[in-house]
């Protein structure tokens, strides 16, 4: 009978092993924040451009063109940035976990969530293009 971790899901690998499972799962985690990373580019892109469309959309109607304010380049850029600074983020807190895992350290969670403070600057972008919005057209 062999020590696998099949015949024993409970089984602590032994010392100076490492349960692959764990860097599996960790290079999971990394490739899922560089897909969120890349959806907030493309999104910010397309917002950044949207001004852009509309004043095609006008041109090919010959109508006037709306007015301006520039918001959706803000916004985009916005939405850009933030996709570079998760991937960031993610890239240099699962360097951070490997260099631990190497080391044998315990795991300790980092004293703040890279997801939730992801969250918390899309709600305010959310928060600010609703007001935008309202304001745009009353």
């Amino acid at each position: 009978m062999t020590n696998l971790p099949e015949d024993n899901p409970q089984r602590v690998p032994p010392p100076g092993g490492e349960d692959p499972r764990t860097r599996f799962a960790a290079e999971r985690t990394l490739l899922a924040w560089i897909r969120t990373g890349l959806a907030l580019m493309g999104f910010g892109f397309v917002v950044a451009r949207f001004g852009l469309f509309l004043r095609e959309v006008a041109a090919v109607r010959q109508a006037n063109a709306p007015q301006s304010t520039g918001i959706s380049l803000g916004i985009g850029t916005a939405l850009v940035f933030l996709g570079v600074a998760a991937n960031v983020m993610a890239a240099r807190q699962h360097a951070k976990f490997l260099r631990r895992l190497e080391r044998g350290d315990v795991y300790r969670a980092p004293r703040w969530s890279l997801g939730i403070g992801v969250a918390f600057v899309l709600a305010a972008l959310g928060v600010g293009m609703m007001v935008y919005l309202l304001l745009l057209h009353p």
